[in-house]
């Protein structure tokens, strides 16, 4: 039995961002300022779909700023925890579906 030689690959691998740490790097792109609302952040933001797992699930930006309980934000750092268990509940939610457990036992 054979072994396949050692790739001599030295770039790091693809690190797939999903919930707040997703939002947070579009937000920098954005160059949003605090304190802003939720209509803001949406108009700010260009891709709203923000992965929630590494599995490729998303929601949108302004159905997870809907599930809040206010609409302003005095800082990234306050909407990140707020929003947090949004996208926890989401990620749940979409690893327990039919079509989520599916989409975890393909290759693609």
């Amino acid at each position: 039995m054979g072994a396949r030689p050692p790739q001599n690959d030295s770039s790091e691998p693809d690190v797939i961002e999903f919930g707040i740490a997703a939002l947070s790097a579009r937000l920098e792109e954005a160059d949003v300022e605090f304190p802003t609302t939720s209509a803001a952040l949406v108009e700010a933001v260009d891709d709203t779909a923000i992965p929630v797992d590494g599995a490729g699930n998303t929601i949108e930006l302004r159905e997870a700023l809907a599930r809040l309980p206010h609409d302003e934000f005095d800082s990234e750092s306050a909407l990140l925890d707020t929003l947090h268990p949004v996208f926890e509940d989401h990620r749940k939610q979409a690893g327990t579906s039919v079509f989520g457990r599916l989409r975890t036992l393909l290759p693609f």
